[in-house]
C-alpha cells in the first residue's frame, strides 16, 4: 500500500460517517453501564428493604430506619421503602409524651408519608398513616386544628373508597372528641360562675349554654352521627362504631330543648351499649383458631 493510500485510509476513519458507528457503540456501552449500575442499585435496595422489614418486625427500629433510608436512596421508585420508613418513625411515637424527641418522631413520620403522596397522591397507606399520626399528636397538647387535619385525611380515604367503614368511624371519633371537649369546658365555665347551682355531667345543659353549644357544634355532632351510622351500615358488627355512636347521641341530647327528645336520644344511646355487649359476648363465645 502506498503512502498516499495509507493517508487516505487514515483520513477515512476520521471522517464523520466513519466515526458515527464508533460513537453509537460508545453510547451503547455507556448506556449498558448505567443500566447495569441502576439494576444493581435496585437489587441492593430490595435487599436492604427486606433486611429493614426483619429488623422492624423484631422491634429494632433504629436499624430498620437506616436500612429503609438507604433503600430509598438507592431506588427512589421503591415505594415500600418509603412507606416502611414512615411507619418505622410512626411506630416509635408515643401519644401524649411531650418531649421534643417524641414530637420529632411524629413529624418525621408525617414528612415521609407526605413524601410518598408527592409521588403517589392517591396512596391510601400514606393517607391513612398521616390521618393516624396527626390524630395521635392532636391530643397532648390538645390541638383542635390537628384533629381537623386528621379528619381531612380520613375524608380523602372516603373520597377514594367510600365502601370502607374505617374512615367513617374515624371521622365520627374526631367529631365526638371535639364536641365532648367543648361540652366539658362549657359545663366547667358555667359551674365556675354559678357556685350554688352546679351542673353535673349527666344533667341537661342550661338553656343559655345549650344554645351556645348547639350553635358551635350542632353540625359537627350531626356529621359524626351520620358517619358512624354509615360505618355500622357497612360493617353491621362494628362495635367500636356503636360505642361512639352511643356517645354521640348523648352529645346530641345536650342540644335538644324537649325533655322527651332528650329521653329518646338517651334511650337510643343505652340500646347501643347493650348491643355492644351482645356483640362482644358472641365474639368471645366463637371458637378461636388454632395456633
Amino acid at each position: 500500500m502506498t503512502q498516499a493510500s495509507s493517508v487516505t485510509l487514515h483520513r477515512s476513519f476520521r471522517s464523520q460517517p466513519a466515526r458515527a458507528p464508533l460513537q453509537a457503540l460508545a453510547c451503547a456501552a455507556a448506556l449498558l453501564v448505567v443500566v447495569g449500575v441502576s439494576g444493581c442499585n435496585k437489587l441492593k435496595a430490595r435487599d436492604l428493604l427486606n433486611k429493614g422489614v426483619n429488623a422492624f418486625k423484631n422491634g429494632q427500629y433504629d436499624e430498620a430506619i437506616e436500612d429503609f433510608k438507604q433503600a430509598k436512596e438507592l431506588d427512589p421508585t421503591l415505594m415500600n421503602a418509603r412507606l416502611y420508613l414512615a411507619t418505622a418513625y410512626a411506630s416509635q411515637y408515643i401519644p401524649g409524651a411531650p418531649s421534643d424527641a417524641n414530637t420529632r418522631l411524629g413529624n418525621q413520620a408525617i414528612t415521609e408519608f407526605k413524601d410518598v403522596l408527592s409521588i403517589a397522591p392517591d396512596n391510601l397507606s400514606a393517607i391513612d398513616g398521616i390521618g393516624s399520626i396527626v390524630f395521635q399528636m392532636a391530643g397532648t397538647p390538645y390541638d383542635p386544628k390537628k384533629f381537623e387535619e386528621s379528619k381531612s385525611y380520613h375524608e380523602k380515604h372516603i373520597a377514594q373508597k367510600p365502601g370502607d367503614p374505617e374512615p367513617y368511624y374515624w371521622v365520627g371519633v374526631i367529631d365526638w372528641t371535639l364536641a365532648f371537649r367543648s361540652n366539658n369546658e362549657l359545663r366547667a365555665e358555667y359551674n365556675k360562675s354559678n357556685i350554688k347551682k352546679q351542673v353535673r355531667d349527666t344533667d341537661p345543659l342550661p338553656a343559655s349554654v345549650r344554645s351556645e353549644y348547639t350553635a358551635k357544634f350542632g353540625s359537627l355532632v350531626d356529621e359524626g352521627i351520620g358517619d358512624l351510622k354509615k360505618a355500622i351500615e357497612l360493617r353491621p358488627d362494628y362495635d367500636d362504631a356503636m360505642a361512639y355512636l352511643n356517645l354521640m347521641y348523648r352529645r346530641k341530647a345536650d342540644m335538644v330543648e324537649s325533655a322527651n327528645q332528650r329521653d329518646e336520644l338517651l334511650k337510643q344511646a343505652d340500646a347501643l351499649v347493650d348491643k355492644v355487649k351482645e356483640i362482644k359476648q358472641k365474639r368471645a363465645e366463637q371458637p378461636q383458631p388454632a395456633n
